[in-house]
């Protein structure tokens, strides 16, 4: 009899970014740590992809251009997206790490109030990044559904 082989799944985290600098600076640091790294530059196509793929996290930048003309909603910017999301089926559960390079005094307490998990300033810390998704995601188990058996 065989052993059984051990299944390593790797957690969906979704990035909401519009800039590819920090979109690749994240990916590397997120999928050095064995994390499954989904990028988005646009609100909807963000959404698309919580539906489609079912990530476990979402890091969401409050300064990026907000599409949202074909989702039915007026988005201003990342403080609504962030309202617009804690609202949906597929993401009001889900851990939101605001990821911001606006006047953090400002922007922290209100992100935190609008229902944030955390909040980390521009220019991103890659351990300090690392650390706190593993700490989040250890607060929720591996979510069955984003994982559909072949």
């Amino acid at each position: 009899m065989m052993p059984a082989q051990a299944t390593t799944v790797l957690r969906k985290i979704l990035v909401i970014d519009d800039n590819p600098i920090i979109q690749r600076a994240v990916y590397f640091a997120l999928r050095d740590k064995g994390f499954l790294v989904l990028m988005s530059g646009t609100i909807s196509d963000a959404l698309n992809l919580i539906h489609q793929q079912k990530p476990e996290l979402i890091l969401l930048d409050l300064n990026f251009p907000v599409d949202s003309s074909d989702l039915g909603v007026s988005l201003s910017d990342g403080f609504t997206a962030l309202q617009w999301l804690r609202r949906t089926d597929h993401a009001k559960n889900l851990p939101i790490v605001v990821i911001s390079g606006s006047n953090e005094g400002e922007s922290r307490p209100r992100a935190l109030a609008l229902g944030a998990s955390a909040y980390l300033a521009k220019p991103l810390d890659k351990e300090k990044l690392q650390t706190l998704i593993v700490t989040l995601l250890g607060k929720h188990p591996p979510n069955p559904t984003a994982y559909p058996l072949s």
